[in-house]
């Protein structure tokens, strides 16, 4: 006698089921890896030519606004030339009180970026008196100027030339050919009216904020309109650096100080002026 195994209503049978084949992502080739990197690099360097650029500040002449050793970011877009084909970008004209960016004039050094502050637009008269700038008959109150001072031989000490500017013509005459500027000595006279410097048209006139220690517009003369690069927004990183650091421009000394920066980064970063803004 052969049991049987009887079914229950309840009871269903399905049939065998294989598991789902789970689907296969879609893999990027090195092709689209090799385009997708070269795209961002691309536009990192469009980014940093065009609208942003980064400069160090390697002398004292915008002390204490600027420090050497200080690294900022410079705004490349809002002074440049409006165009066309982007009204949506904000752009305005250099204005007194600017600090900007820009190829020094007649330069020594091909590619040579200075950066000072806008003291004169075009039509102004300038003049300065012991170390303080008259603009247009008005004496200026820049507390952000170091001015010079009476200590006897040192560089600080009030210079004629220099801090009572046009007024000794002979003295600028000797300073410029020592700066090799001595074009400018002889164009200078062309611009001085009734002992005052009228800033020419398509130009702008610029000094230090370290009157003492500027090598500006006193010495070489007017920033052309078309030469000024843009302006720095804010410190991105500030070093501890000499002041003869500069100076030092053989191959050697650069590795030395890039190990000196490597090894004393954390200890000699002046963190507290780590996105200071530039005024």
């Amino acid at each position: 006698m052969t049991d049987t195994t009887a079914t229950t209503p309840d009871e269903k049978t399905t049939p065998a089921t294989t598991p789902e084949q789970p689907e296969q992502e879609d893999r990027e080739t090195a092709l689209e890896s090799l385009a997708s990197i070269c795209f961002v690099l691309a536009l990192g360097l469009f980014v940093m030519t065009f609208v942003f650029q980064n400069f160090e500040i390697p002398s004292a002449s915008m002390e204490k606004t600027l420090l050497i050793g200080d690294h900022v970011l410079v705004d490349r877009i809002s002074l440049a030339p409006p165009s066309h084909w982007a009204p949506f970008v904000h752009y305005r004209d250099v204005r007194r009180g600017d600090i900007i960016v820009f190829l020094k004039p007649h330069p020594e050094t091909p590619d040579l970026y200075l950066v000072k502050r806008c003291i004169g637009l075009p039509g102004d008269r300038i003049h300065l008196r012991d170390g303080i700038v008259y603009l247009n008959g008005v004496a200026q109150n820049e507390p952000y100027a170091q001015m010079p001072r009476d200590d006897g031989d040192s560089e600080d000490a009030y210079t004629p030339y220099r801090d009572d500017f046009p007024a000794d013509l002979d003295g600028i005459e000797q300073a410029a050919s020592q700066n090799n500027a001595s074009l400018w000595a002889i164009d200078l006279p062309n611009h001085v009216v009734d002992g005052d410097l009228v800033v020419p048209p398509g130009t702008v006139f610029a000094m230090g904020d370290n009157r003492t220690r500027s090598l500006d517009g006193r010495f070489w003369g007017f920033v052309p309109r078309q030469n000024i690069v843009g302006r720095p927004l804010f410190v991105y990183w500030s070093f501890l650096t000499p002041a003869d650091q500069i100076d030092k421009t053989a191959l050697a000394d650069r590795i030395s100080f890039m190990g000196h920066i490597l090894i004393h980064f954390f200890s000699e970063t002046r963190w507290g002026r780590t996105f200071h803004i530039v005024r």
